[in-house]
């Protein structure tokens, strides 16, 4: 190994390293803060001096709290199904059928996307309030699930056109039903973009705030981040951190360990149709 190409792994190693600590620090700072009570809130370490428990069995202890994570849960879940069942349904349509228009459709779905969602906030409030599902968990599955969308029939319609048209033809010949092609032999290939897209909408339905304090007004139907937000101390001039840094890890692990877990089969999906060969 030369000098020159000595120096220069040095160099990318420093660099990942500097990126690593940049993008970890916060949520390293997090959980240091959420060990801590009283005036050692306000004190700067970077190393854990203590660890007091008070604020976690505080928020286990919080009923409100904990019926906002479950209906986090059943949001998010019931958002994944929808937005999965949708979409691999409209990535067959994009991908296998030959129609007028195909391309247009499926950049004008990208676009929805690109909307910010303060944008699109009033006229979905109203869309609502007229159906009557204002204040209970499907106003927020409805706008979820419109948002997740584009990216989901994206990365499914990528996904799918490259699996092999042979299989597909195969299937046809035995007498095999659109249907019965989707779920019993292009699912099973698709895992890979299933679990990505899946993940992804999860994530993004579980950390949403915007419209999550928008449609509900009770406290029986707020979700997670609406909960934290609402968190209050023993005065209106106090801001609980301890108990807002301790929620926000008990919230943010689990999604940690997910993509830990799918992160291979995450980078397989979000890279699907990036190399032809």
């Amino acid at each position: 190994m030369t000098n020159k190409t000595l120096r220069n792994n040095i160099a990318f190693y420093a660099i990942v390293v500097v990126i690593v600590l940049i993008s970890v620090f916060p949520f390293y700072y997090a959980i240091l803060t959420s060990f801590k009570t009283g005036t050692d809130l306000f004190k700067v370490n970077y190393f854990p001096s203590s660890f007091d428990f008070r604020n976690y069995i505080d928020i286990l202890n919080n009923g409100k709290f904990i019926r906002s994570t479950l209906n986090s849960i059943f949001i998010a879940s019931t958002t994944v199904v929808f937005a999965l069942f949708l979409a691999v349904t409209a990535s067959y349509a994009l991908a296998r059928v030959r129609f007028r228009g195909r391309g247009l459709l499926l950049m004008t779905i990208l676009a929805v996307s690109m909307f910010p969602q303060i944008a699109v906030l009033a006229g979905l409030f109203e869309l609502i309030r007229f159906i009557g599902i204002y204040n209970t968990p499907w106003a927020m599955i409805l706008s979820y699930t419109i948002f997740t969308l584009p990216f989901t029939v994206w990365v499914l319609t990528t996904f799918m056109r490259d699996l092999p048209v042979e299989i597909e033809e195969a299937a046809i010949v035995d007498g095999a039903t659109p249907w019965v092609i989707i779920t019993q032999i292009f699912m099973p290939l698709l895992w890979p973009a299933l679990v990505t897209t899946g993940l992804l909408a999860f994530i993004g339905a579980w950390n949403e705030f915007l419209f999550a304090l928008t449609f509900t007004a009770s406290e029986t139907m707020r979700t997670v981040p609406v909960a934290i937000a609402m968190l209050s101390g023993s005065s209106q001039y106090e801001t609980p951190w301890g108990l807002i840094m301790a929620a926000s890890v008990l919230v943010t692990v689990p999604l940690v360990i997910l993509v830990l877990i799918f992160q291979r089969k995450i980078v397989s999906g979000l890279t699907a149709g990036g190399v032809k060969g």
